[in-house]
């Protein structure tokens, strides 16, 4: 038996779904013979790096379908529920690497329980035995425990890459078995984990043979790390290109580490204010002259305008600044921003004030992102913070500006009457509009809004097409969502319920399409309709 043979008796075998592409709308074409041998066009379907193309391939012809399935080396899976690992390991034999995510964004502002579900360990069990060669898994909003990564640790030989962004459940422990265990490993990257802090002794498991890290980013934790073991892992890894260092890290070790990585394309710098400095201000500023290749630069804990100046000649290439941890005012950012003229990505605290963000309008022609974050959400709203008048500023000075979060602690009826003019939202029309308008439409997040269930119901035709849709204290009713989840069998509709929620109302309700069925691990106060 041939090698087409093989392939299409195990497709005949298999439930190959994929979860991008809904097989009851695969063209009737896919009978019809493909004009090229196996061995041209997987090669060429190789390339095609974008999950929308590929899906798009598949739906060409069976020969397309089945090249497209051998020839997937990465899979992107926005919903951790909408698929089964059985079913992708199903239906692409060869992945090595993949993205997941689990819980909704909401999670992140504490709207979803932590015993929610999303637990990484099912993937990984199946996983392990379909794919032994995978080299890369990312996770975001997972739940991951350090029996998870230990298991990832032991039974992934050619294991490269783990990126965990917003996951929790685990603690430094695990880090230590992927420390131990990986050891062809290029990217270790851990960002705004709910993670448990046990001490930084676990960078001292790396082995000493490990010279393949390539981004190394452990931004978000908290305990002082062990500098000898981190200067003699950078020292070693030539291919270094991402180093993210917390805040315990000073500048004297921070100039340390640059020295043996000029190279680096990102960098995430520990506290920027010490007493005393052993190495004078100008030596500083000239190690970060060398630093030529960089693009991204964050951290910047504590920073003190005495030391601020010595990042000044590195800034000319930057084309992203995260500020977000850095409490600077007008001054030092107008000055700052003067040698970052090619940023395209802007993040700061309303420390800058509104005369800061005046300085972001004359100095940031390129921006295309802008976030502005309370520097103290929780305190009253009578802290100068920014106004409408710094957000004017930006969108006259920034043309190319297409991204803007902002938190503002004075914006005027004139403002606020621009920005929504010809965009009421007070009935459910507003949200029909916005479901029937809106053919691109993949996710919709809706919060504290007078919806109910009339708009609800009015995207029974956008709902499939949609990755999720997330509504919570609206006005919908149990009912309303009934008749959504038997209109539409192949959502799965959720309910998170309340201690104080009345039993006929559905104060949470998560909406996304599933080809695995209702999900098998959900808690008591999930009702899947």
């Amino acid at each position: 038996m041939d090698l087409y043979q093989k392939r299409t008796k195990t497709v005949d075998r298999i439930d190959s779904v994929d979860p991008g592409v809904d097989p009851d709308v695969v063209s009737p074409e896919l009978t019809r013979v493909c004009p090229f041998p196996d061995e041209v066009l997987e090669p060429v379907l190789s390339l095609i790096n974008s999950h929308k193309d590929r899906s798009s391939v598949s739906l060409v012809c069976k020969d397309w379908y089945n090249a497209e399935r051998w020839s997937r080396r990465h899979v992107f899976i926005g919903n951790c529920y909408s698929v089964s690992p059985e079913i992708v390991a199903g239906r692409f034999p060869k992945i090595r690497s993949i993205t997941l995510k689990g819980k909704p964004r909401f999670s992140d502002f504490n709207l979803v329980p932590e015993d929610w579900g999303a637990d990484v360990y099912p993937w990984l069990s199946v996983l392990a035995k379909a794919y032994p060669f995978l080299e890369e898994l990312r996770l975001k909003r997972m739940a991951v425990s350090d029996e998870s990564l230990e298991f990832l640790a032991k039974n992934f030989p050619d294991f490269k890459a783990l990126s965990l962004l917003s996951c929790d459940g685990f603690s430094t422990d695990g880090l230590k078995a992927v420390a131990s265990h990986c050891r062809n490993l290029t990217e270790l990257d851990i960002q705004e984990n709910g993670i448990d802090d046990l001490g930084g002794d676990w960078l001292s498991c790396f082995p000493e043979s490990l010279t393949s890290l390539e981004v190394l980013n452990f931004a978000s934790l908290n305990s002082e790390v062990s500098f000898d073991a981190l200067e003699k892992l950078v020292s070693r890894c030539k291919s270094l290109r991402v180093l993210k260092v917390n805040r315990n890290v000073t500048l004297d070790q921070l100039q340390k580490l640059l020295l043996r990585a000029s190279q680096l394309t990102e960098l995430g710098t520990g506290t920027f204010m010490q007493e005393p400095v052993t190495r004078p201000v100008n030596d500083l500023e000239s190690t970060f002259s060398n630093c030529k290749n960089l693009l991204t630069l964050s951290g910047l804990w504590d920073t003190s305008s005495l030391y601020l100046p010595v990042i000044y000649p590195a800034c000319s290439s930057l084309t992203f600044l995260n500020l977000s941890y850095a409490t600077l005012h007008s001054v030092e950012l107008a000055k700052l921003l003067i040698h970052c003229k090619s940023l395209q990505r802007l993040w700061v605290l309303d420390t800058v004030g509104d005369r800061g963000l005046e300085a972001v309008g004359s100095c940031c022609p390129l921006l295309e992102e802008l976030r502005v974050f309370p520097a103290d959400p929780f305190h009253d709203l009578d802290v100068t913070g920014v106004t409408e008048s710094g957000f004017l500023s930006v969108s006259r000075g920034c043309p190319k500006l297409h991204y803007v979060l902002y938190f503002c602690h004075q914006m005027t009826n004139a403002a606020v009457a621009t920005i929504v003019q010809n965009c009421p939202g007070s009935s459910d029309l507003g949200l029909k509009y916005v479901l029937g308008g809106c053919p691109k439409l993949r996710k919709l997040e809706i919060r504290d809004c007078p919806f109910g269930n009339a708009a609800l119901l009015s995207g029974l035709t956008k709902y499939e097409s949609m990755r999720s849709l997330w509504m919570s204290a609206c006005n919908l009713t149990m009912n309303g969502c009934r008749v959504l989840a038997k209109e539409m069998p192949r959502l799965n509709v959720e309910v998170m319920k309340d201690e104080d929620s009345e039993d006929s109302q559905a104060h949470k309700v998560y909406v996304y399409r599933t080809v695995a069925g209702p999900r098998r691990d959900a808690p008591p106060f999930v009702l899947t309709l």
